[in-house]
């Protein structure tokens, strides 16, 4: 007879009390113990990692998944078998570019087919906040998004259309929900003709385009009481305007990515689309603002920002940045790429844990992800910390093999991940989350 049915063990379990030696003992997919490293635990099956590191699955709330309707650029089956294989075991869809985009109930459930089935990860979904639908916000939040997402600048695709600051507002006022904005002012950034300069490319969107949305949002949420959380930060100018706001009561919260982190302005040799996002890598300066924001707490969490396409959209034959789709993938490489960078500037196991796992799954009221602790889902991660990895796009799990990364060489690998205490290699066996899933 058996207790449990599963129980891996760790001298590496990275644990909201910090990392220590640990056994987690799974039943009915669930962590039902967090025991010491040698206790006398009955399972029907035993995994012992050593000094391998245990971490829970990360938990990014920031991935464009595309399908329906651009599914040649991502599909829910490529992005969760990326997710899986990079140590992510739940991830939320962003309302584009899927066409058509989840900005009506209607839309959320073409979505939800198209997904179901596909799924190795668990997978929640955002709504959009765009001119026009403020009347469906409230019926959408019901029909299960997470939040909602909102440009104050062109997104690149028509059929999301960006709000004005007024508009931003009326939304807020409109359902009690979480708004994820994309803040660049549109009259901060200037047009930029064809060049396969980056120097050119980064100059057409400067910090301070971001500063002045960043600012607007924050006005918006002090004058309404709404929860707004600033997407993808990229100038650490914005980091003060943030912290103030947060210290006199505006609930307001920001997230970053792997290629602030990670990449600096000054490695980007001209014609090199694949470095292309929005808002731009910027600086090493602004690079290191930004880890000191995080070390900080003012800046919450990490998430990828996964945005891929076609390699033709990314005009690598001209190295054109006006004409290249802005957008990068990185949904298997976050952790590894943080990792990296982290343990470089003293940072822990458990700081990246926070960021990548405990912080998005709070951020999104998933109070059953992103910790190994009593009660939460069984998702696992296994991640070596101590050995090294070369970049292969050919070999990463996206369907387009495009990113900045190829040819690196990162430290960490993540060797397996179980998904409420099964594999992620098999089957798919992902769920379709709604607002409010335990």
């Amino acid at each position: 007879m058996t207790d449990f049915d599963l129980v891996v063990r760790s001298q590496r379990a990275i644990t909201p009390d910090g990392e220590r030696p640990a056994a987690i003992a799974v039943r009915d997919g669930r962590i039902a113990e967090v025991a010491g490293y040698d206790a006398p635990l009955r399972a029907e099956r035993e995994e012992d990692l050593g000094r391998l590191a245990l971490l829970p699955g990360l938990v990014d709330t920031h991935v464009h998944v595309n399908e329906p309707g651009r599914t040649e650029w991502e599909g829910f089956a490529s992005a969760t078998r990326a997710a899986a294989a990079g140590g992510v075991t739940t991830i939320i869809d962003m309302p584009l570019n899927s066409l058509p985009p989840t900005t009506t109930a209607d839309a959320l459930e073409i979505k939800r087919k198209a997904a179901a089935g596909q799924v190795r990860v668990d997978v929640g979904f955002w709504g959009g906040a765009v001119p026009g639908n403020r009347a469906v916000l409230r019926p959408l939040h019901d029909a299960g998004v997470f939040g909602f997402k909102a440009f104050l600048i062109d997104s690149g695709v028509p059929e999301f259309p960006p709000l004005t600051p007024g508009e931003l507002s009326e939304a807020f006022r409109e359902v009690d929900a979480l708004f994820l904005v994309h803040a660049e002012d549109p009259d901060e950034v200037g047009d930029h003709a064809s060049s396969a300069s980056y120097a050119d490319f980064v100059a057409s969107r400067p910090r301070s385009a971001e500063n002045t949305a960043i600012a607007r949002v924050i006005a918006a949420a002090r004058r309404t009481g709404a929860r707004a959380h600033i997407l993808h930060l990229s100038s650490s100018e914005a980091v003060p305007l943030i912290a103030a706001a947060r210290a006199e009561g505006v609930r307001i919260t920001a997230e970053t990515c792997p290629h602030y982190l990670a990449l600096t302005a000054e490695e980007v040799p001209d014609g090199a689309t694949q470095f292309k996002c929005c808002p731009p890598i910027r600086d090493a300066a602004n690079r290191d603002a930004l880890w000191a924001a995080l070390a900080d707490g003012v800046i919450d969490l990490i998430v990828s920002d996964h945005s891929p396409c076609t390699p033709e959209l990314k005009r690598a034959d001209t190295g054109d940045f006006a004409a290249a789709w802005g957008g990068i993938a990185s949904l298997q490489l976050g952790l590894p790429i943080i990792w990296t960078q982290a343990r470089q500037r003293g940072h822990s196991l458990s700081d990246v844990v926070r960021w990548m796992a405990a912080n998005p799954a709070s951020l999104a009221g998933l109070d059953a992800k992103g910790r190994l602790a009593a009660g939460a889902d069984a998702d696992l991660v296994v991640f070596d910390p101590d050995s090294t990895q070369r970049v292969d796009v050919a070999r990463l799990q996206h369907r387009n093999p495009v990113s900045p990364y190829h040819d690196r060489v990162l430290t960490g690998v993540v060797l397996g991940s179980w998904l409420r205490g099964a594999p992620t290699v098999g089957e798919p066996a992902g769920r379709l989350l709604t607002r409010g899933t335990r």
